[in-house]
């Protein structure tokens, strides 16, 4: 017998025995379809497979590169009207168990949602400090298991902030709400490495190979503390929505935003 909002029934549905609902026992990919293709496929189907590797998620022989590209534009063509998308999919293990699961085979959700892209001129962020990412492998891939992010979205609210940074159980600056760090010290550019807990970033990967490619900027992979934010010229967030963006304020330091802008003309010029 269930009660769901005062209604009781014998059944509310597969959302009771859904164990993304249930156990947080989910994975998702964010993508985002733009210029009449999805960008970084391949790197986004390969990280989800390897992801679904780690939490034991048993793969159909049909899901391959070909068949994700297809469903996810066959969701795109039953959408509304629009040049841009974001993409969200789903990945979770099938109904049944408890925190043994009956099977590990799975089922997938396609999400689309168009995109209306609009540029902040001021993006303030601060330091979320009451709860902490574990520097663990687990942290780098994208389960549904996101409270953290949630509360600091809140706070970010709460505040009038337009995100906020968070911290591992070190006290080190791992990523924002929403997505990888970089810091910008003279021609050093710094971001997190995966292991102080950060999303495995495909935007991410994508910037640091690029970054790597350009002589006037040395690439480090470092943790970041209180103090880099201070000393730094430019600090920005990336994902595979936004692209780059620039952090203009923290506390009272204000940023620049030149290199940010630079790098993020290159990584569009690089998928046209």
């Amino acid at each position: 017998m269930e009660n769901f909002n005062g209604d009781i029934s014998l059944n509310a549905g597969d959302l009771s025995a859904n164990r993304a609902f249930r156990y947080g026992d989910a994975l998702f990919d964010t993508l985002k379809y733009s210029n009449q293709q999805i960008e970084f496929l391949e790197d986004h189907y390969f990280r989800l497979m390897a992801s679904m590797r780690l939490l034991r998620m048993k793969i159909p022989m049909n899901f391959t590169l070909e068949f994700y590209e297809a469903a996810i534009l066959k969701t795109i063509d039953f959408s509304l009207n629009s040049d841009q998308y974001r993409i969200r999919v789903t990945i979770f293990r099938k109904n049944g168990g408890h925190y043994l699961p009956n099977s590990n085979d799975i089922n997938y959700l396609i999400e689309t949602n168009s995109l209306n892209k609009t540029a902040l001129l001021r993006y303030e962020v601060d330091i979320f400090k009451d709860y902490f990412i574990s520097s663990t492998f687990l942290s780098t891939i994208k389960t549904s298991n996101r409270l953290i992010n949630v509360l600091g979205s809140i706070y970010a609210d709460e505040n009038q902030l337009q995100n906020c940074l968070l911290l591992n159980e070190h006290k080190q600056i791992v990523e924002a709400v929403n997505g990888n760090i970089f810091v910008l010290k003279g021609n050093q550019i710094i971001t997190p490495p995966l292991s102080e807990g950060c999303i495995n970033g495909i935007y991410r990967k994508k910037l640091i190979e690029l970054i790597k490619k350009q002589s006037v900027y040395e690439l480090i992979e470092m943790p970041l503390i209180y103090t880099d934010l201070l000393n730094a010229s430019e600090v920005f967030i990336t994902n595979s929505i936004i692209g780059i963006q620039p952090i203009t304020h923290f506390k009272k330091k204000i940023y620049q935003t030149e290199t940010a802008l630079i790098l993020q003309k290159l990584m569009e010029e690089k998928l046209i």
